[in-house]
């Protein structure tokens, strides 16, 4: 089936460095950085806005962020004019899903749900080379569930991004520590990548499987009756979720926090697990129920979403850096990951 296909077979070039080594003027009062080297310039559309907080459990709107905000078009550096023409800027972005890496209750073949468990060196390596894939795509927000897996899986992932900005977990569970993780210089913000997490991205709930191993389980109940509660629709396990239940609040989510943020041209990632990131991909491809039960999602391989006139165009999974082929997500991108080369080369 299509829509459960995610195997891109384009492919990014190998880090060497990010544009923030080649900056030779920054002026943050005004929200724009300038590059003059090669005759280029580039424009990043610095907010100098505030930040306001949602007070909902686990969860963070940033209705307009001081961090820096940059469009695809944006992080493309253009040759600059000799007219005071208005340089058009694309309103496409990025969205990049990623499955966490293996945890250690994958590698005991344990139902895990909502408990919360760590990677292992496996999953470890996974959340790196899927960096590795998506190093070349622009990242402004991230949002993970508030379970350490995903939230390890991010972080991990953004060790390899050529931009080399710092991803930078929000807050705002008190005034107090909203207040003590403020950052005061304008420079370290900009480099910084704002980390939202929000429990609605969180796993299905299990219920009374968690913690349980899936063969006992299996052999306990009956392979049938596990198999209805793990892929089935709208059936829970004893005191769980069920992939519907799960749905309704990942895909809220999604709407309410996420989507504005892709339209008004972030770029975001999302690192969050199998079922809710499910859930959101049946709402971006318009799935049935029955196609989204049989979706399979591999543990630390990130797909690629492009969002362009609130259309979600879905690209596939990113090809490993070292893979010799054309980058040709969009012209944008292209261009994008070209402009980086060039000048770090």
């Amino acid at each position: 089936m299509a829509a459960t296909t995610f195997n891109g077979s384009v492919a990014t070039i190998k880090a060497h460095g990010y544009i923030g080594n080649f900056a030779p003027h920054q002026d943050f009062g005004n929200g724009s950085l300038q590059l003059t080297a090669r005759g280029f310039k580039i424009d990043f559309g610095l907010s100098r806005t505030k930040r306001h907080w949602s007070r909902e459990r686990g969860s963070c709107l940033i209705q307009a962020s001081s961090f820096q905000s940059t469009t695809i078009s944006d992080e493309v550096l253009a040759p600059v004019h000799s007219t005071n023409e208005p340089i058009k800027k694309s309103r496409e972005a990025a969205l990049i899903l990623i499955r966490h890496g293996e945890s250690l209750w994958n590698e005991k073949n344990l139902f895990t749900g909502c408990v919360d468990v760590p990677l292992t060196k496996k999953g470890v390596e996974e959340a790196i080379e899927a960096g590795k894939r998506v190093s070349n795509i622009p990242v402004d927000m991230i949002y993970t569930s508030a379970l350490i897996r995903a939230q390890m899986t991010a972080m991990l992932a953004m060790t390899q991004h050529r931009r080399k900005k710092v991803p930078i977990v929000l807050h705002n569970e008190s005034e107090q520590a909203e207040s003590w993780s403020q950052i005061f210089s304008q420079e370290t913000e900009n480099q910084c990548i704002p980390v939202v997490t929000a429990w609605q991205l969180n796993e299905r709930m299990y219920g009374e499987l968690q913690g349980l191993n899936k063969q006992e389980t299996a052999d306990k109940y009956g392979k049938e009756q596990v198999h209805e509660w793990r892929r089935s629709y709208d059936i829970p396990p004893p005191n769980g979720e069920s992939l519907e239940m799960c749905a309704e609040r990942a895909v809220a989510y999604f709407k309410e926090h996420i989507e504005p943020q892709l339209q008004a041209g972030k770029n975001v990632m999302i690192a969050a697990h199998g079922n809710s990131l499910r859930s959101i991909i049946m709402y971006l491809d318009k799935l049935t129920s029955q196609e989204v039960i049989s979706l399979e999602l591999s543990t630390g391989i990130p797909m690629l979403y492009i969002v362009k006139e609130e259309q979600y165009i879905r690209r596939g999974s990113p090809a490993a850096p070292s893979e010799a082929s054309v980058y040709a997500y969009t012209k944008n991108l292209a261009r994008y990951r070209q402009k980086l080369d060039e000048m770090v080369h």
